[in-house]
């Protein structure tokens, strides 16, 4: 088989996920289309329904909607600048579980902290009711023991609760963000380490020296993939915790846009322009946030 002929056969071996990849990821971009009309659903779009920039417009000159996407925007920075600000916890997390010599107490650990992972925040959300609303069982231990006169409104409150969303994030996907640098220590040529030993080098200046050293150019890669998703932290934890106390300060851009889509005459256009211009400022900080890589690293990640 010529050179040519097995680079068309490997071609035909990645297809199929390139025409996956393209069905999940662009052609749902069709429905921009939506930010540029009129629509009310059922009624199809047509020619009369387009308006053009109206929208776009709509949210520039109205000085609530303003305010709206103001104040989501400062909710969607708190939670992603805590998620990057500790960005660093996983591969410290990983790092202290790679130095556990017991192995099936290591395996223990490494599953109980994965498990979450595969764990849908609606179950999350049931388990926090559970042991954390007015009539869960922190709060009725406490009031049992006398130590509160009555119940701490853990969930419904709205204060802490950037630092709170953080802690539920941090707790369902540390010990899934952990395997990426795992894999890495385990790519950590072995005798580096026997010989920073031999030296007399201790276990906390082999993981300061050595380890994390090594677990940098991972990091580095993972900072600059979360910043380019600075404005995309999701919907679902924050749609299952919000409620009527809390909403102002737990309501994230994708959940604001989402909001909109659901209540009102006209909201369908009026959020896919929302969301327009997030995916915009998205792509920007990606080629940014490349651009840095680039310059710092001397290569990119995309």
């Amino acid at each position: 088989m010529s050179k040519k002929t097995r680079s068309y056969v490997e071609f035909l071996y990645i297809l199929p996920f390139l025409i996956l990849a393209a069905l999940m990821f662009y052609y749902p971009l069709y429905g921009w289309i939506y930010a540029f009309h009129d629509y009310m659903p059922p009624k199809p779009i047509s020619a009369e329904t387009f308006v053009g920039l109206k929208w776009f417009k709509y949210i520039a000159d109205n000085p609530v909607r303003l305010a709206d996407v103001g104040r989501v925007l400062v909710n969607t920075f708190a939670m992603s600048g805590l998620s990057l600000a500790f960005s660093w916890f996983p591969m410290i997390f990983a790092v202290f579980l790679n130095e556990i010599r017991c192995k099936p107490y290591k395996k223990f650990v490494q599953t109980v902290t994965t498990l979450p992972n595969f764990i849908s925040w609606v179950l999350v959300f049931s388990v926090a009711f559970n042991v954390l609303s007015s009539t869960g069982a922190v709060n009725s231990v406490l009031v049992s023991l006398g130590l509160i006169d009555k119940p701490i409104a853990f969930l419904s409150s709205k204060e802490n609760v950037w630092f709170k969303m953080w802690l539920w994030l941090t707790w369902k996907n540390a010990g899934w963000a952990a395997i990426m640098y795992l894999a890495a220590i385990s790519a950590i040529d072995e005798q580096m380490i026997e010989a920073a030993k031999v030296d007399g080098a201790t276990r906390m200046q082999i993981i300061w020296r050595i380890t994390i050293p090594c677990l940098l150019p991972t990091y580095f890669v993972i900072v600059m993939l979360n910043l380019a998703n600075f404005l995309s932290n999701g919907m679902e934890q924050y749609f299952v915790f919000m409620n009527n106390f809390n909403k102002k300060s737990i309501e994230v851009l994708d959940l604001y846009v989402y909001n909109i889509a659901t209540t009102g005459r006209g909201n369908y256009p009026l959020s896919t322009a929302i969301s327009m211009l997030k995916s915009i400022v998205s792509v920007a900080l990606l080629f940014i946030t490349n651009t840095v890589s680039r310059l710092v690293r001397g290569q990119g990640f995309v």
